[in-house]
Parts: C-alpha cells; structure tokens; sequence
C-alpha cells in the first residue's frame, strides 16, 4: 500500500471509521477535512453507493441519470452529432462542438476528446456506432438510456449543461458520482445528494433481493471518506 502524505494522515484522525453519519453530519465532516488536506484545488464531493444487486444480471443493471439541482461545479463541454436543421438547434442551445460526420472522422482518426458528454441525433448512429471503441471505455458513447441518443437536442444540451450526471453500477456492484465542490455551501450539496440517492433508490431493481443499499460513503477527492447511515436508504 503506498504511504499515505501527513496532511492525509492528520485527517485520517478526524474519521470514526465504524460512525455511520447523518447526511448532515457527513457534510459538515467532509468540509472538516478538507480543511485540514487543504488542497491547492476546489476538490469535487464524491458520493459512494455499495447495492445489494448482481451487475451480471441485466435485469439488475442500475443505470439512469439525473439532473443535480445545484449542478457539479464544472463547466460541461457538450458535442453534438447531428446534421441539417438539427445543427443550428444545437448551437442555440448551447453547445459547445457540434457536427456530423466530418467530427465523427475527426474522433475515429484524430482520438480527439476535448468534451465532457457526448449527445447525438438517432440518424447519425449509424456513423456513432464506430466510436464505440473510443468513446465506450471514457463513459462518452450516446446512448437512449441516458438521453444522449435523442432528436431533443435543445433539452439534452440544456441538461448536460444544468449538471446532469450519469449513475451506473459497476461489475462490483458500487456506484460512484461527483456530487459537486467543497466550495459548495451545504444546503446545495445536500439537494444534490438528496436527488441521486432518490434516483438510484426509486432505480431498485424488481429482482434484487435482500438489502438494496448496503453501504455509502461520503468523501472529497483526495481525502479520507466517512460513512454515511445507510438505513435512511432502506425502501
């Protein structure tokens, strides 16, 4: 295990690693720490969810997207593909790069990926579809589960840039999600926190059984984490 820095190690002083929080309480800890790490950047709050669920399963896939009512703290760099009429759409609204198939070249030929979300129009997935080994693994490939597959351009672009985040289980069965900054006063982080741990508690799969959130944690970027009660979870 790597050593841990002396500013880590005095905030790993702070934590009760056997404490479960009230989400309060969580907050008020993580601002605490963060205190301490003093970090020379606005660390990103980072909300961890452990779910009862078999990932294996497809039926037990939890995946969707909200949109935090706070946002994250970041400008999210948007790229449409789309074509005709749909461009000047997508513009207005607000993207940032918009194209059809000569952006489509540009990602395959140049690895270009200079954008936080990708949206496309469902005609240019023909074309999309051969960037799956480029955008698929960086968590970037359109997709209608997620709203980024859609002829709604202005709305998918208005979302992404309002601070829609995407949950997905991995292969262990965790959810991880940046809930915003440090910076952010604590009422804000508690609505954004609030709106995804709903969105993933009304995501509860029909076939998981026993205990659907076993565990959450609460930490900044590079900082130690505390825990949350995971009870107040339980539906």
């Amino acid at each position: 295990m790597a050593k841990r820095g002396k500013k880590y190690r005095a905030a790993l002083e702070l934590v009760d690693l056997e404490r479960k929080h009230t989400l309060d309480e969580g907050l008020a800890k993580v601002k605490e720490i963060s205190a301490v790490t003093a970090r020379k950047f606005d660390e990103t709050v980072e909300l961890t969810m452990w779910l009862g669920v078999d990932p294996r399963k497809a039926d037990q896939l939890v995946r969707g997207t909200v949109v935090l009512p706070h946002g994250i703290g970041r400008v999210t760099r948007v790229l449409v593909i789309t074509q005709g009429d749909k461009i000047r759409e997508a513009e207005a609204a607000g993207a940032d790069f918009v194209g059809g198939e000569d952006v489509v070249a540009r990602i395959k030929n140049d690895n270009w990926l200079d954008y936080d979300t990708v949206i496309a129009t469902p005609d240019m997935m023909r074309f999309v579809g051969q960037l799956g080994k480029i955008l698929g693994p960086r968590g970037l490939m359109p997709n209608p589960k997620t709203g980024t597959v859609t002829p709604d351009v202005t709305t998918a672009v208005r979302e992404a840039k309002a601070g829609k985040v995407e949950y997905r289980v991995d292969k262990t069965g965790v959810i991880h999600v940046g809930v915003g900054k440090v910076s952010f006063e604590t009422e804000k982080l508690r609505d954004n926190i609030q709106m995804l741990t709903d969105a993933v508690v009304r995501a509860k799969p029909s076939t998981a059984k026993g205990k659907y959130v076993k565990k959450v944690n609460l930490a900044a970027t590079m900082s130690p984490g505390v825990l949350l009660d995971e009870a107040v979870y339980a539906k």
